[in-house]
């Protein structure tokens, strides 16, 4: 079987072991243990030791800046196709997939078969262009989420300074940021993971360790993926994927790339499962919601989970077919036509299932009506 399968099937069974642990775990207080220690320990060394890894090659500084454009242009697209989704502007809900949904976690889902499939050459490339997204996933989704939380949860009209001073408290007080911060300071002047004493980077680098395998358990325990939500999310995702192959496919044709590898780099990358670091700014802020006893929910925690949960599967499988497509991609006419397959997909869940709303609602009108009317015969 081939290795990059095998790894998929080893992070979905961390999954399915989350979800056979919930008999065990009775509170919520206990998962909420184990999201603390991936947001105050795992996450923040993960972090520090990934940019301290960086290596920036000028000749391919390109990539971050286009993979930052596809953040960017899946963001600014979700105001439009969240409603469409029946996901309602001004919900938790909405806030929650706006802020997930952009982003990409290469390293868990692309990466191994990036490498399996096209080298080590392209696994090179596609980490630079994570530089983009990390950039995007650690600032700027921060910022936003932070934002969000302090416009809504302020009863006053505030001026520009006084709202700066709890966004600049919280980003201080965080271990990510803390961590990011000092791994910055750290490259400015040229030290690497080698630099640091052996204790401190074996330490770093245990905690690291820790950190997939925790953030999969996580989501199997914390999952709860109702019905409707389940195919609402799924054709969220679908149409996620459709966008990501509508903008490479413009971007394949503008920039006239013909070369096969290149193509499926472009596209395995930007079909990467959604990343859990957005998660971590939600799981922040509603920390600081519970502490204060707030009544508005800035972002819906159960939501996210679930869309981190179906996002992982569904990346994968869309990524293997792509790397085991051949030449398939090589024409930019064929990604088109998958874009269209999949904003279809997308598109028709919510549209089926409000075609059914009605006609149940038309159907119980109806019922109604009968009654009414067989009701004032008898009497």
């Amino acid at each position: 079987m081939d290795v990059g399968i095998q790894k998929t099937i080893v992070f979905l069974f961390f999954i399915f072991i989350g979800v056979l642990l919930k008999v065990k775990f009775k509170s919520k207080d206990e998962i909420t243990g184990i999201k603390k220690v991936i947001l105050n320990l795992a996450l923040p060394a993960t972090i520090f030791i990934a940019l301290l890894g960086v290596k920036v090659e000028l000749h391919l500084l390109i990539l971050p800046l286009l993979a930052l454009g596809l953040n960017l242009l899946l963001f600014f697209a979700m105001p439009f196709i969240l409603p469409l989704m029946g996901i309602g502007k001004g919900t938790s809900e909405y806030r929650t997939a706006k802020l997930l949904v952009p982003s990409l976690a290469p390293g868990l889902s692309s990466f191994p078969f990036i490498l399996e499939f096209l080298g080590e050459k392209y696994l090179a490339k596609a980490a630079m262009s994570d530089l983009g997204n990390k950039v995007f996933v650690l600032f700027f989704l921060y910022l936003v989420a932070m934002n969000w939380h302090y416009s809504l949860q302020s009863n006053e009209k505030r001026n520009g300074g006084t709202k700066l001073k709890p966004l600049i408290k919280a980003m201080v007080s965080e271990p990510v940021n803390v961590f990011i911060g000092a791994a910055l300071v750290l490259l400015g002047f040229g030290l690497s993971m080698d630099s640091l004493p052996f204790f401190m980077s074996e330490t770093l680098e245990k905690l690291s360790l820790i950190m997939t395998p925790l953030v999969l358990l996580f989501i199997g325990l914390a999952v709860k993926i109702k019905r409707k939500q389940f195919f609402q999310i799924f054709s969220l995702l679908c149409t996620r994927a459709g966008l990501v192959l509508l903008i490479s496919g413009i971007f394949v044709t503008v920039a006239g790339i013909e070369a096969r590898n290149e193509i499926l780099l472009t596209v395995a990358f930007g079909l990467s499962a959604c990343s859990f670091w957005p998660y971590a700014h939600i799981a922040a802020v509603d920390s600081m919601e519970m502490d204060k006893k707030s009544k508005k929910k800035t972002f819906s925690s159960d939501f996210g989970v679930a869309i981190l949960a179906l996002s992982f599967p569904l990346s994968t499988i869309l990524i293997l077919a792509t790397l085991n497509s051949g030449s398939f991609f090589v024409n930019p006419f064929n990604i088109f036509m998958m874009a269209v397959v999949l904003l279809t997909v997308g598109f028709a869940i919510p549209l089926i299932s409000g075609v059914s709303k009605k006609k149940w609602s038309e159907q119980k009108l109806i019922d109604h009506e009968i009654n009414s009317a067989a009701t004032e015969k008898a009497a």
